[in-house]
């Protein structure tokens, strides 16, 4: 039995483990992890910046990779603690955005500020235990190609937002946004959508 196996059917060698990485109660691994193993681990691309006041809850037993040309700007929270974290190329996640695995963004995205993508929900059906107790799901978060998304948005566990659509600032988007698409509002509505035909976008009545 490999070592990994080994840790993960032994519930008490599993907390030790995760006890050298992460301190009790916390979500940012330790120095010695940041440093040493995180580089060995996770990809990044040519000429990416990672801004000093970004924090990176990242682990090592999840993916995270940054494409070349992206930036994560000062002040965002990157955690793959429950789920892979991907970034394309030439994107930028801006100031004070938090990005909860598992997150699959493309290239070429614009994320303006204090925007939250969540891949996580809490568990909540037993009113017997505290909420933050119970197990949490996951579901992935899409981000496609040339996607812009405006300040102070919710995108929540799930949800797929189509190539060179738009997120207008202070959405909450709880559903799949179509291709080259204009959304906005709580909850986020079409707004907007590209006709082909005419090469314009075209405003949408409902």
């Amino acid at each position: 039995m490999s070592i990994i196996n080994r840790l993960k059917s032994n519930p008490s060698l599993k907390a030790w483990a995760l006890w050298l990485m992460i301190p009790r109660n916390q979500a940012r691994p330790r120095w010695w992890v940041q440093h040493f193993i995180n580089p060995l681990k996770h990809h990044r691309g040519k000429h990416t910046t990672i801004c000093r006041s970004v924090r990176m809850d990242v682990l090592p037993f999840r993916h995270f990779a940054l494409g070349s040309d992206s930036t994560i700007e000062d002040f965002a929270t990157i955690n793959n603690g429950v789920g892979d974290v991907v970034i394309g190329e030439r994107t930028r996640i801006g100031l004070s955005c938090v990005v909860i695995g598992p997150v699959s963004i493309g290239n070429d995205v614009m994320l303006a500020q204090n925007i939250v993508l969540s891949g996580l929900n809490h568990g909540y059906e037993d009113i017997k235990q505290p909420i933050s107790t119970q197990p949490c799901t996951t579901a992935t978060i899409v981000v496609e190609d040339e996607v812009w998304i405006g300040a102070n948005s919710v995108i929540t566990a799930g949800i797929n937002i189509g190539k060179h659509s738009i997120v207008a600032a202070g959405s909450v988007v709880t559903k799949n946004v179509p291709p080259y698409t204009i959304v906005g509002g709580n909850p986020a509505r079409p707004l907007k959508q590209y006709n082909p035909t005419t090469q314009q976008w075209e405003r949408i009545i409902v």
